[in-house]
């Protein structure tokens, strides 16, 4: 399913979601500009490569070239769909958390969601020697913030059957619950292979990503977490 926008409108504008977007969105040109190799050393770089982590031992876990780019991946993306995906999922539902939680609180929450989402990723895939990028576990909780502060919101998607795509609105509930459900069946699924050099998408930083989310909001006081 597509989220086109929810039922929840913002009281005010969403900056931070914006910024974001925007950040995300000239990291993404920039990657254009770069020739084959040189975006293979960007991600390289700046990707998580869960590998590194087991580099020397315990002295690796502490190597600032581990470490960093659990933040600097949660910016850059692989593709046009890859990004365009995840900047549409956190402009229909990242406005009405960042509300919720204030402009500040939204930006660390955002950021230490991608960061221990990325964890999570590593602990899945510790030998994985492939740099995984991409803002989806941090948005991922924001869906898990969402789905437990909003839990009347309905959201209109576009809903894939056979080969056209129908128009409707469903309750978030429903649509975050079944888009948590195949981030986790996909990852059970991938456990197998999840080790190897190959792996492919990080199914768990996205699982991780929504149950930080979630039990940030659990953490919230009662009328923070509540409020209309």
């Amino acid at each position: 399913m597509i989220p086109i926008r929810d039922s929840i409108r913002s009281g005010r504008f969403p900056i931070v979601t914006v910024s974001i977007v925007a950040v995300n969105a000239a990291v993404f040109i920039y990657e254009l500009l770069l020739d084959q190799a040189g975006l293979a050393r960007f991600f390289l770089t700046f990707g998580v490569v869960p590998a590194r982590f087991l580099e020397g031992g315990l002295p690796g876990l502490i190597w600032a070239n581990s470490w960093v780019p659990l933040l600097t991946s949660v910016f850059i993306h692989g593709g046009w769909f890859h990004i365009i995906g995840n900047m549409l999922y956190l402009w229909v539902f990242g406005d009405n958390v960042e509300e919720r939680l204030g402009r500040t609180g939204f930006l660390l929450f955002y950021l230490a969601a991608g960061v221990l989402a990325n964890v999570s990723h590593v602990l899945a895939n510790p030998f994985s020697t492939m740099p995984a990028v991409g803002a989806s576990g941090a948005v991922a909780g924001v869906l898990g913030a969402y789905f437990l502060m909003f839990p009347g919101s309905r959201v209109l998607a576009l809903i894939p059957l056979g080969f056209f795509l129908h128009l409707a609105e469903v309750p978030a509930v429903l649509f975050l619950f079944l888009w948590f459900f195949l981030q986790l069946a996909n990852g059970l699924a991938d456990l197998g292979v999840a080790s190897q050099a190959t792996a492919g998408v990080a199914w768990w930083a996205h699982i991780g990503g929504f149950i930080i989310g979630m039990l940030v909001v659990l953490l919230l006081p009662r009328r923070q977490r509540n409020r209309a």
